[in-house]
């Protein structure tokens, strides 16, 4: 049974699941029905990051433009242009043994597509979630559903993964940053 998880929780993955190499990472969100009329394109990226919290270079940034880190630890399934529908709108596969050293985080955001000329943000945005499944048996490990209520943000951290002395933990960070990816980039070093 999945862990379902508050915000600033962290939790064993690797530890508590001997073994554990490709994972499924699954994001979803539901749009409500005030959204001004404008269709939502959410879109998720990943940052791979050093200690120090920031990209080593720009392929450490994978997103709808980028699918597949060079290391071929993180590949980016596709982005949904509308979030409709039950599940996973989008979804990450992460291979574990893959992630080179000097990766200490990997980090999960979540960003509204041209929110600021569609006058957009997450207070228009309900029912997000991350989910981290174990890609072999299907089985959801860890929940983490957003329940805090941004109200002008356009960029949220949902969830990290993080070594810790060798193993794997998951982080639900579920922060929010105005700016969209443009400001999220910048502020895990990449050159946007």
């Amino acid at each position: 049974m999945a862990i379902s998880l508050k915000k600033g929780q962290k939790v064993d993955l690797t530890k508590t699941n001997p073994g554990l190499k490709n994972i499924l990472i699954g994001l979803g969100w539901d749009t409500n029905k005030y959204d001004g009329g404008k269709d939502f394109d959410l879109d998720s990226s990943v940052f791979l990051l050093t200690g120090e919290g920031k990209v080593r270079n720009d392929d450490d940034f994978v997103f709808y433009g980028n699918l597949k880190h060079v290391s071929g630890a993180v590949e980016h399934l596709g982005d949904n242009l509308t979030g409709a529908g039950e599940g996973d709108d989008e979804q990450i596969k992460i291979d574990l043994s893959k992630v080179p050293e000097g990766i200490e985080k990997i980090d999960f955001t979540v960003t509204i597509y041209e929110a600021e000329e569609r006058k957009q943000n997450f207070g228009q945005v309900e029912n997000a979630f991350i989910r981290v499944v174990n890609e072999a048996t299907g089985e959801e490990l860890i929940r983490y559903d957003l329940g805090e209520d941004f109200s002008i943000e356009t960029a949220v951290v949902i969830g990290e993964l993080y070594r810790n002395k060798g193993e794997w933990k998951f982080n639900a960070i579920g922060s929010g940053f105005s700016g969209g990816l443009a400001s999220l980039g910048k502020n895990y070093g990449v050159n946007v």
